[in-house]
């Protein structure tokens, strides 16, 4: 094993990741050296039951969320660069809503509450994201800075077992080791300690591009007031989730979260049925502070996240380069390592992401609006949320959806599906309600004029 491992600690010191990240990863390679697939098969899983919900918790829960409002920490995911929309900087300084982006929203949340906000950077979302947050002048301090790095690690040759390479572009050979880095990077950068001594207990961490994800007082009252050292947020699955991790009970009666990559082929089905397993991972997660440093000090500073091995081509862009494995973790999944975590169902308006150009068409249109408190939620009296399908030919990158409907969006208030297949531009003033199909078989783009659309299915050539 160490003469193995040897070149990718070899490697990473070169780059100057800290020890712990290094052993970390060691943790992983074993398994992969060892055959482990992290698959978990549907004989090891059952459902979960009925969970509390967070809409029927007493009120009186948000007096003790208040009390201990000084001892929270809000962190915020923030090391993506939006590279799969065609930005070139942190995917939270895109525009979002009323001209404000991702990340004026989270900071305008953190100075309402009066709880500091620490983003969990990556090398290249840093400079931007700290001189965008600069600009706000009105956040509470932070007792250990405005972020800190998640770490990267190599690839694996998948024939060779060794360190990836790719000499037409180096930096193709390192990878995020997915959000459960979160809990390697709060040891190497020292915020865990630093929080805990500035008497910071309980943090609430999500993605940042969540923007349904703000501090509840009465969430934090009920996670504190039970001593919980772990709560995940879940929602209701809909045919929509059906591939996102679910929330599902080992034999020993422990909660844990299983990922589509950790599903066998052949469980397939059952993982997207969503009558069977009801409940999505969010990514809302609250951590005692206190309990994560008494596992680590158990662990010897190494959670043990169950492993997710994702097979991919060292070039994203290129499916002819050399096949690499990518060792991932999911934070979420550290539900399986806490004795004693919980899950609590939580209402769809707190999970409102923005993966996609489709995505993003919805949150800016009028089916969402954003709230006083600073939360991205669905529109109180429409019919629901739209399901967008976009053509990703022509509107995969955001620079492509902005010029196809240089008026903004049109008005969803109304509609339930929107399908756009070929290349098609929105005039201003265009209301959409119901099921949308548009679809231009020719090679000119189409206009569509103002006016109203519903129920409507329509081919261009």
């Amino acid at each position: 094993m160490s003469d193995h491992f040897r070149p990718f600690e070899t490697r990473m010191q070169a780059e100057g990741l800290p020890d712990i990240a290094i052993r970390t990863f060691r943790h992983y390679y074993r398994q992969l050296i060892a055959g482990e697939s992290g698959l978990i098969p549907e004989s090891r899983l059952r459902p979960v039951p009925e969970l509390p919900n967070a809409e029927t918790l007493g009120l009186d829960l948000e007096a003790r969320g208040s009390e201990v409002l000084n001892q929270t920490i809000v962190i915020k995911l923030n090391g993506g660069l939006g590279t799969g929309m065609g930005l070139e900087q942190a995917k939270s300084l895109l525009s979002i809503k009323n001209d404000l982006t991702f990340l004026d929203v989270i900071a305008g949340q953190s100075a309402r509450s009066g709880v500091p906000l620490v983003l969990m950077n990556s090398f290249a979302t840093q400079a931007d994201s700290l001189a965008a947050l600069a600009a706000h002048d009105a956040l509470p301090g932070s007792p250990v800075g405005p972020d800190f790095l998640q770490h990267k690690v190599p690839k694996i040759d998948r024939e060779t077992l060794g360190p990836a390479s790719w000499p037409p572009a180096p930096h193709l050979s390192w990878c995020p080791p997915g959000h459960g880095d979160l809990f390697t990077a709060l040891v190497s950068s020292g915020v865990l300690e630093r929080l805990r001594a500035a008497g910071r207990r309980y943090a609430f961490v999500s993605n940042a591009d969540n923007l349904g994800a703000v501090l509840d007082p009465i969430i934090l009252g009920y996670f504190a007031a039970n001593a919980f050292p772990f709560l995940m947020e879940v929602a209701d699955r809909t045919e929509a989730d059906k591939k996102g991790g679910h929330l599902a009970i080992r034999p020993d009666g422990q909660l844990t979260l299983r990922e589509l990559a950790q599903c066998p082929l052949e469980d397939h089905a059952a993982f997207q049925a969503i009558d069977r397993y009801r409940y999505f991972n969010t990514n809302n997660l609250w951590i005692d502070l206190d309990a994560l440093s008494d596992v680590l000090a158990a662990q010897d500073g190494i959670l043990r996240l169950p492993l997710i091995r994702n097979l991919k081509t060292v070039d994203p862009r290129d499916p002819t380069s050399p096949e690499v494995y990518q060792l991932e973790t999911a934070m979420g999944s550290a539900i399986a390592i806490f004795s004693g975590a919980e899950a609590l169902r939580v209402p769809r308006a707190r999970f409102a992401p923005v993966k996609t150009t489709g995505d993003l068409l919805a949150v800016r249109s009028d089916a969402y609006e954003l709230t006083d408190d600073g939360r991205i939620v669905p529109a109180p009296l429409a019919r629901q949320v739209p399901v967008v399908s976009l053509d990703s030919k022509h509107y995969k990158l955001v620079d492509g959806l902005d010029s196809r409907f240089p008026g903004g969006p049109p008005s969803m208030f109304d509609c339930h599906h929107l399908e756009i297949v070929g290349d098609i531009r929105f005039d201003p003033g265009v209301t959409l309600r119901g099921t949308i199909r548009l679809e231009n078989k020719t090679d000119q783009q189409i206009q569509l004029p103002a006016g109203v659309y519903a129920d409507v299915s329509r081919i261009w050539g």
